[in-house]
């Protein structure tokens, strides 16, 4: 076992090392397409362009790729997986043919396995794909793409956000980075999570939370009387001294009242959580480290929730394989940290690392605290300290997921702006590239005090669209005002409520693999973006698999 764990380690490094290009400060790279980010949707997007004959390179902060779905992500929110096709299906038709190796599973037998939560879902042998898988699998998975398809990577390489992008009539002639390198191209892809090249480019977007009101929708804006998911027992005091509000508000409570109006804009977002890998396999457990800022104080309120009986503390320890978990938030004090992200988005790089480590120090004080502290009721406690890090996993980073999930960001506004409507199919969607079926999902956005003086959570929306629905291609591409070839799959332009069902990472594949197939056309072609003739896009697609459109029951 620590042979193979050894092996793995030095081949992977090795890996990352071939596919990262040497160092290059000051020197320029001419392309036909530039993708710029890590994620699941930049290798997507690039192995696209690949396969359709264009000179293409990913350019990223990132030194590992794949974002969330090789982060932690391994319980895939795939909705209705016979909607996901083209690459994305590919991508866990990959991950099933890894796990049909022996070698692959290392603490348990994968007979074992048996599809633990999912069921049939997790391990499709009828389909041939795997919806619940490691992540040092799914990172593999990613640089077997980048190595079969030859695509020059540029790791390490972050956007100068210093410097205006230059548009020549409309397009955006080149891009560079911090370490000096220039990147110029034809067309261009933000696959970031954080929307940092559209920014850049002055396309119109938006951070927050529009109102009811501008897309005559039902779930945007604030959320406390559909916020029941995920919330705090009724009777639960706020004030450090119970029953004394002059004592102050807990940690970890943002506002002393309720958020009002109801239905109303705001800029505030979706909070943000690391997705963690943990097992009780002994061989393989790391227990939690205390951490270096560690205050018992910021956990104040996870006792008096346990001290009202709440014991679902584990029911978000989602089973993957090899006895490891996809640990994700659940219930109303849990792994999001809510409210510590406003300003991330927009943050400058020192500012969203300071973030990050908020994030970081809150989570894993929260696993040291229901581990450790003799406050925490025994039962609890002792099924804690039976969990720990995964050692296999992150070897690089402390066993510590590298990418956050930022579970929305900057939000485009293009030419077509996706909202509820859209995804009940009340209005209609004319070009589609891609479908989605998850629920339209917002974790909660912020705590507050209500009128009865008790804490609650704030914005957790979980509602079905009412089956799979078509997304426009405006919605990937900015008004042609803004910019004439950029392509933005990932911040994609959605109003808040509508994104949290789009932002799922199967979704953001597929259309990596739209917006790769559309900036092609637009290169052969020599036109702008908006100009692409969709039926010629929508024949590229059905051609490679993508599906568009499906019979809801």
């Amino acid at each position: 076992m620590r042979l193979l764990t050894v092996t793995f380690t030095i081949c992977w490094g090795l890996l990352i090392l071939l596919s990262c290009q040497t160092p290059t400060q000051g020197k320029l790279h001419q392309y036909d397409l530039i993708v710029y980010g890590g994620t699941s949707a930049a290798v997507i997007a690039a192995v696209q362009a690949k396969k359709l004959g264009k000179n293409v390179a990913i350019v990223c902060p990132e030194t590992h790729l794949g974002g969330m779905t090789a982060s932690g992500l391994g319980w895939t929110d795939a909705g209705k997986q016979h909607v996901i096709g083209g690459l994305s299906q590919d991508f866990y038709h990959r991950m099933w043919t890894y796990y049909q190796k022996d070698s692959v599973w290392r603490w348990e037998a994968k007979g074992d396995f048996r599809n633990r939560g999912q069921g049939s879902r997790a391990m499709d042998s009828i389909s041939q794909t795997m919806w619940t898988f490691e992540p040092r699998i799914a990172a593999a998975v990613y640089e077997d793409y980048i190595r079969e398809y030859e695509i020059p990577t540029f790791r390490d390489h972050w956007l100068d956000r210093t410097k205006k992008l230059r548009l020549d009539q409309g397009k955006i002639d080149e891009i560079q980075t911090l370490n000096g390198t220039r990147f110029q191209a034809q067309m261009f892809i933000d696959a970031t999570y954080e929307g940092d090249l559209m920014a850049l480019a002055g396309v119109n977007y938006i951070v927050g939370r529009e109102s009811n009101e501008r897309y005559q929708e039902r779930l945007n804006g604030i959320q406390t009387l559909r916020a029941v998911s995920h919330q705090f027992p009724d009777s639960i005091d706020p004030y450090v001294i119970i029953g004394d509000p002059n004592s102050g508000l807990l940690p970890r409570i943002q506002s002393a009242q309720t958020p009002i109006p109801e239905g109303g804009a705001d800029e505030r977002i979706q909070a943000y959580c690391y997705r963690l890998c943990l097992t009780q396999e002994a061989e393989n457990r790391i227990p939690f480290p205390r951490p270096a800022a560690y205050d018992s104080t910021q956990y104040e309120l996870m006792l008096r929730v346990l001290g009202s009986g709440w014991r679902r503390v584990f029911q978000k320890f989602d089973p993957i394989p090899n006895r490891k978990t996809d640990t994700n938030n659940h219930g109303p004090f849990s792994t999001d940290n809510i409210g510590y992200n406003y300003r991330y988005p927009e943050a400058s790089y020192a500012e969203r690392q300071v973030i990050l480590e908020e994030h970081k120090n809150y989570q894993l004080g929260w696993l040291y605290f229901l581990a450790n502290d003799p406050r925490v009721p025994e039962e609890v406690r002792l099924e804690m300290a039976k969990w720990g890090l995964a050692k296999d996993e992150f070897v690089d980073n402390q066993n510590w997921p590298h990418q956050i999930y930022v579970r929305e960001a900057r939000r485009m506004i293009g030419e077509t702006v996706v909202n509820e409507n859209h995804l009940r199919q009340i209005t209609p969607t004319n070009k589609s590239v891609g479908m989605g079926s998850y629920n339209m999902d917002s974790h909660n956005v912020q705590r507050y005090v209500d009128t009865n003086g008790y804490v609650k959570n704030e914005g957790d929306i979980q509602i079905n669209p009412g089956g799979p629905y078509p997304i426009d291609y405006g919605a990937l591409v900015p008004q042609k005002e803004d910019c004439q070839n950029l392509l933005v799959p990932v911040c994609v332009s959605a109003s808040h409520i509508a994104y949290g069902s789009i932002r799922m990472e199967p979704v953001f594949m597929i259309l990596g693999q739209s917006a790769a197939t559309a900036a092609c056309m637009a290169i052969d072609q020599n036109i702008a973006v908006q100009d692409v003739a969709y039926e010629s896009l929508k024949a590229r697609l059905l051609a490679d698999g993508q599906v568009l459109e499906v019979e809801n029951d």
